[in-house]
């Protein structure tokens, strides 16, 4: 059975009435949509679609202004627009379109509308943000670690710490045309893995689109240890890491970025 199909099985064997009056039904039937995040703040929405979404990216969430109401917050480029979703107890009211039914609200959704806001920007819906991420859990180690050399407590750090979609560090690359190997600062955020000459430097000298990238994977080809591999359309990239535990953490994340483009 479809989700769709699933959601019009539940709607009909409750009143329509009683479904979205903060009852069980209505919890129930909300948690069937993947991307609805419950009591999600506009702030921690932000957060996510910002650090792990991309262009199109969109997430349904409680609105704190009232029962009944809720939040459409989308990822347009570099900023998170949200848009009021009314249920009337008869509809669904999103700027001037009406629903009657759960089932067509999701429909509408799947077919990937254009929203026009109040500046004029036309945004695209194209990637509903899931509810339940599976995101890499190796950076809270340094976390803690961060916080025992300064002093300060791990809580202090929560706000300032990086997301988990990001990392970065010194690996050695090989070159593309002349197969010399030199050690560059690497730098993952989003769907960017950027390269610099050293730490300090202020321009990348090179930025590697992820969605374009077809395969992360530890490589044994080269003369050297710690090798991992990613495969672009256009050209190979040989990577070496100074552990096999560094290796392996730059290959976990970069599969994860990998496999949720692909989910969204």
């Amino acid at each position: 059975m479809g989700r769709a199909e699933s959601l019009e099985r539940k709607m009909s064997a409750q009143d329509s009435s009683d479904l979205w009056s903060r009852s069980d039904g209505e919890a129930e039937l909300l948690q069937d949509l993947g991307w609805y995040h419950g009591n999600l703040t506009r702030h921690a929405a932000e957060a996510l679609l910002l650090s792990n979404g991309c262009d199109g990216s969109y997430l349904l969430r409680d609105s704190n202004e009232r029962t009944g109401l809720y939040s459409l917050s989308v990822r347009a480029k570099d900023s998170v627009k949200h848009f009021h979703v009314e249920y009337t107890g008869y509809s669904f009211k999103f700027g001037f379109n009406e629903f009657s039914s759960l089932k067509d609200f999701v429909k509408h959704f799947a077919n990937q509308p254009l929203i026009g806001s109040e500046t004029g920007t036309l945004i695209v819906l194209k990637h509903p943000y899931p509810r339940k991420v599976e995101e890499p859990s190796i950076y809270e180690s340094v976390r803690v670690h961060t916080a025992m050399q300064t002093g300060r407590t791990a809580s202090d750090l929560v706000p300032t710490a990086p997301s988990l979609g990001t990392k970065e560090g010194y690996l050695t690359k090989q070159g593309g045309l002349v197969k010399t190997w030199k050690t560059r600062w690497f730098t993952l955020h989003r769907n960017e893995l950027k390269y610099f000459k050293d730490q300090m430097s202020p321009e990348p000298i090179r930025i590697l689109d992820l969605t374009e990238c077809s395969a992360v994977q530890f490589d044994y080809s080269q003369e050297r240890v710690n090798c991992f591999c990613l495969v672009f359309p256009f050209r190979t990239f040989y990577l070496c890491a100074k552990t096999g535990v560094e290796a392996d953490e730059w290959i976990k994340i970069l599969r994860w970025k990998l496999i949720k483009d692909k989910m969204w």
